[in-house]
C-alpha cells in the first residue's frame, strides 16, 4: 500500500489540473448533515497519473450539499454543490452542470464512486440503500456495491474503500479529529 506521501507526489498536480480554479457558485443553500473535513487520496492501480490527494470539507447529504477540495496551501482548488436533481462543479474558472452527484464525481475523478454510500461509509457504517456483508477476511469493515470498506484504523479517523473490479481504485480518507 502506498502511504500518504506517495499519493501526494504527482497526484495533487493532477487534481489541481483537473479541478483547478475557483468560480463563483450560486449562493449556498443550507445543507443538512454533519460537516466532515480531512484529507483524501485516490489511487487507480497501474495508473499513477490518475492518482490525487487533496484536503476536503464535505457538508450535507446525498440530496443536498457542498464539497470543497483544497490544495497544499489550503486554497480552494475546486467546489461542488448539489441539490434539486443537479450538481454543479466550479473548475478552471467554469461552471459545469451534471445531472447528479455520481455523474459529477465520475467526470471529475475519472472513475465512478458511490457518492450516496460514501456519506454513510464516512460514518463507519454501511449505506442502507444497498445490501452489504461482513468482510470474508475477518478484518473490521464490510463489503458493499463492489467495494471493500476497511475500518481497521477507524479509531484513528482513517477509512479505506477499495473497488475490487479492475481497475482497482483505492480511496483513503483521514478525517480531522473535530469531524
Amino acid at each position: 500500500m502506498i502511504g500518504w506521501p506517495g499519493f501526494a507526489r504527482g497526484g495533487l498536480a493532477l487534481a489541481l489540473a483537473l479541478l483547478a480554479g475557483c468560480a463563483a457558485l450560486a449562493p449556498p443553500v443550507p445543507a443538512a448533515g454533519p460537516v466532515l473535513a480531512g484529507r483524501m487520496a485516490l489511487r487507480v492501480e497501474g495508473q499513477p497519473e490518475r492518482s490525487l490527494s487533496a484536503g476536503f470539507e464535505l457538508q450535507g447529504n446525498p440530496q443536498q450539499g457542498e464539497l470543497r477540495l483544497s490544495g497544499p496551501l489550503g486554497t480552494t482548488a475546486a467546489q461542488a454543490r448539489w441539490s434539486g436533481g443537479q450538481a454543479v462543479l466550479a473548475s478552471a474558472g467554469n461552471l459545469t452542470v451534471y445531472p447528479d452527484l455520481d455523474a459529477l464525481a465520475a467526470a471529475a475523478l475519472g472513475e465512478p464512486l458511490p457518492m450516496a454510500a460514501l456519506f454513510d461509509w464516512l460514518q463507519g457504517r454501511p449505506w442502507p440503500g444497498a445490501p452489504s456483508s461482513a468482510r470474508d477476511d475477518a478484518q473490521p469493515g464490510f463489503d458493499q456495491l463492489g467495494w471493500r470498506i476497511s475500518l481497521r484504523q477507524w479509531s484513528e479517523g482513517l477509512l479505506e474503500a477499495q473497488r475490487l473490479a479492475p481497475p482497482v481504485v483505492t480511496v483513503r480518507i483521514r478525517l480531522d479529529p473535530a469531524s
